[in-house]
């Protein structure tokens, strides 16, 4: 491992937890000390880890297109809300997005005044987020969880709660398949002089419910190879299913990676889509470099999907990025009061990297369900 005070100080609360665990640590643990952990973790040491200085590019890196498409749209479907729209952003990470969004409809829709509540439980991104949307002042609110916005919405929120690359980051559960008993393992990290390395344990000894394994058919458990890897993330799909819980009119609406049920037992993922991005570029070296590389892992889109609509919601989208963008870029166009920036060449090229197959129109998938009144 290599040394340094960050990194040691990591390593160090990691291992306090992996010999408390009797030796091992449940994999989902691990990543979420690795991301999360006070003062240390990955996600809690800098702002600047997003972009084209960081370690990877997200679609707000590339200006300030998405806010604007994503302001207009909220704008457009909230017509006809039985109460004062809400605006709620989970993951808003230094609160670019949120900025963008404002931005547009302070300039383009200035009657149009929604409330942004961020969801945020670090207090570390909150200062980030403060000084990014400081010239706003009440008009920004701040809940530590969903529990917390439900308890300022006791009836729910109308409006819209929106995610960007926010749940590929939830720690997530790390299986084995083990073909002579036709069975999963689960995932755990033990500690070694010469580094951290894999463990595996029973799924029940790390809180995994057996109706949350994936489910392996006759057919596929004779050829499914001996060690096949993937990732299961049942705290995604029930925090998405909370969120629909806290909307009373409105939509959920989210941007990421994702992988359909098929998809998953594909066999160029025989090592699964856990992976780590340093300085753009992409490793399998999970268990190094602590606290100074992003993991992350596909979203399983389709339980999103399933248990948003076990809540009530009807999926009004499910698709590529480019297709959801393409379609906003065509309300824009078909708005009669043309409340939107004009198509120059600086937004058409932010639309094209958005959208366009080689760049970050290929990998991400969008969902949005809505609950009408």
């Amino acid at each position: 491992m290599r040394e340094s005070l960050l990194e040691s100080a990591l390593i160090q609360v990691i291992c306090e937890e992996i010999q408390s665990a009797g030796g091992v640590l449940p994999f989902h643990r691990f990543m979420e000390l690795a991301l999360y952990a006070p003062e240390l973790g990955y996600y809690e040491q800098s702002a600047g880890r997003v972009g084209v200085d960081g370690d990877f590019y997200t679609s707000v890196r590339v200006g300030a297109l998405l806010g604007e498409l994503i302001g207009h749209h909220f704008s457009e479907t909230s017509v006809g809300s039985d109460e004062p729209p809400a605006l709620v952003e989970a993951g808003a990470h230094d609160g670019q997005l949120a900025l963008d969004i404002l931005n547009y409809l302070d300039g383009w829709q200035p009657e149009f005044r929604p409330t942004l509540w961020l969801v945020e439980p670090s207090a570390n991104r909150r200062r980030w987020q403060e000084q990014t949307l400081s010239r706003f002042g009440d008009r920004i609110r701040w809940v530590a969880n969903l529990d917390q916005l439900l308890l300022a919405f006791p009836n729910g929120f109308s409006g819209l709660l929106y995610a960007n690359e926010l749940l590929d980051a939830f720690p997530v559960h790390r299986l084995r398949w083990e073909r002579e008993k036709k069975g999963w393992l689960a995932m755990g990290v033990a500690a070694a002089p010469t580094g951290f390395h894999w463990k595996t344990l029973l799924p029940e000894a790390v809180g995994i419910q057996s109706e949350e394994l994936p489910p392996v058919p006759p057919a596929l458990a004779e050829v499914l190879p001996d060690g096949f890897t993937t990732e299961i993330c049942p705290s995604a799909t029930q925090w998405w299913r909370q969120a629909a819980g806290c909307l009373k009119q409105g939509r959920l609406l989210t941007f990421d990676y994702r992988l359909d049920d098929e998809e998953f037992f594909a066999p160029q993922r025989c090592e699964g889509t856990l992976r780590a991005y340093s300085r753009h570029r992409v490793t399998g070296q999970i268990l190094e470099n602590i606290g100074e590389q992003d993991l992350t892992a596909h979203v399983h889109f389709t339980k999103l999907r399933e248990a948003g609509e076990v809540a009530g919601l009807t999926t009004e989208f499910y698709g590529a990025q480019r297709q959801w963008l393409t379609k906003r870029m065509e309300e824009t166009l078909h708005d009669p009061n043309r409340r939107f920036p004009e198509w120059k060449s600086a937004r058409v090229r932010q639309f094209q990297t958005l959208t366009h197959p080689e760049h970050l129109g290929r990998g991400f998938r969008v969902l949005e369900q809505v609950r009408d009144a």
